[in-house]
């Protein structure tokens, strides 16, 4: 009986210790999907819960793209207003126009949305109706999906719309995104108002490292408005986002980024753009070769053409160009470098002519200390360690700002 009895007591621990199991297992997977879901990346767009409140009863105006979508399913921010009855009176667009079709550079002009009927006004150049269109509401919204390089002109619209909304006492809200290069910091401080432009519009790192959001708490905090005037602002912060994350961008932001690698390359190759080197525009590849119109630059082909944003401003159009090709390469290992600059600089047969639009390449570095250092022949070290004390100075200013964990 003894026996017997221990059998059947042995069985009943055996099974209350599998129940036991299951039931914890059953508790950890339910966990694991929860910490899942609580880190889904939400951008501020996405939380209609947090800012739809703010914009009960009033008056609003857009500051948007094609980037301004909402949820999984890309629903554009526009329509989601109109779904919600927001009293949604204008959208202002920046380089690039509303829906991103415009060249770089182009005018973008006043007109109505064909798809939503809603009016647009041009914040890319002059547009003497901003004071007047500002006066119809009583809320903006900004949402633009940056890229995280100075030169990069959304954040040059940021300032504008800032300056506008402190000029007639209007809210801001920014829905804000992650910023693709957010995981760096890097290149020269834009020096004086000498190399101020809408390339280089704040004394900030070239490589800045921050969302627009936090360089929007950035140009109030350091008074960068005129006349010292602050923003009524709101950030809809992004969830579930630190610094050390990379992005990858769910709708292109221009024509000539249509990918990770493109945008990770940018903030080397842009630089090219105060030279007459092609980086790939009017190609399937933009920011994702380099090339030059003479075979001392290496045995990869390419010929520019025309492609949709592509084709009025085309280095080496119709021109077979020789170079690299980095269409290989993999976006997440991809950070600012001045050698691929540098490497071009060194095989041009006539150095005189490498930098032909030396005052816009100066305005994109924001000095011309970056060229005079290229052509006196430095190496990327040496430029480097020459701005590396401003560099410390800026990104001090930019831990006061950060709404989110960094990536150091």
């Amino acid at each position: 009986m003894k026996k017997q009895n221990l059998i059947l007591l042995s069985g009943l621990i055996f099974g209350l210790i599998g129940l036991t199991a299951c039931q914890s297992n059953g508790s950890n997977e339910e966990s694991d999907e929860q910490n899942s879901q609580e880190l889904t990346l939400l951008t501020g767009a996405d939380q209609l819960d947090e800012y739809l409140p703010l914009l009960e009863g009033k008056k609003v105006g857009l500051m948007g793209n094609q980037t301004s979508i909402v949820g999984e399913d890309q629903k554009h921010l526009v329509d989601v207003l109109f779904d919600e009855n927001v009293d949604l009176r204008f959208a202002f667009a920046p380089e690039h126009g509303f829906r991103g079709k415009v060249e770089r550079g182009e005018k973008v002009s006043n007109e109505v949305d064909a798809e939503t009927g809603l009016p647009l006004f041009s914040l890319y150049g002059k547009n003497e109706k901003q004071d007047s269109i500002m006066q119809s509401i009583d809320v903006m919204i900004f949402d633009l999906q940056d890229v995280g390089a100075r030169f990069y002109t959304y954040i040059t619209s940021l300032h504008e719309v800032m300056e506008l909304c402190a000029k007639h006492d209007k809210e801001l809200i920014v829905l804000d995104r992650p910023n693709p290069n957010g995981d760096q910091v890097d290149g020269p401080v834009r020096k004086s108002d000498a190399f101020k432009s809408g390339v280089s519009f704040h004394k900030i790192a070239m490589i800045h490292g921050l969302t627009v959001g936090e360089l929007g708490h950035m140009i109030n905090g350091e008074k960068w408005l005129k006349e010292g005037r602050q923003c009524k602002l709101t950030v809809i912060p992004v969830k579930n986002y630190d610094h050390s994350m990379q992005y990858d961008l769910p709708v292109i932001p221009s024509p000539s980024l249509p990918n990770a690698l493109s945008v990770r390359l940018y903030t080397s190759l842009c630089l090219f753009e105060g030279t007459d080197v092609s980086v790939g525009r009017g190609t399937d590849w933009p920011f994702q070769v380099v090339g030059y119109p003479d075979s001392t630059f290496g045995s990869f082909e390419f010929t520019p053409g025309e492609r949709d944003g592509m084709s009025l401003h085309v280095e080496g159009k119709g021109e077979v160009n020789y170079g690299l090709d980095l269409r290989d390469l993999d976006p997440k290992d991809q950070t600012f470098t001045l050698k691929y600059v540098i490497d071009f600089y060194n095989k041009m047969p006539d150095k005189s002519k490498f930098f032909s639009r030396a005052e816009f390449f100066d305005k994109l570095a924001g000095t011309d200390e970056l060229r005079k250092q290229i052509i006196a022949g430095l190496s990327e070290e040496e430029i480097k360690e020459s701005w590396k004390e401003e560099l410390q100075e800026y990104k001090a200013m930019r831990a006061n700002y950060l709404l989110y964990d960094d990536f150091e």
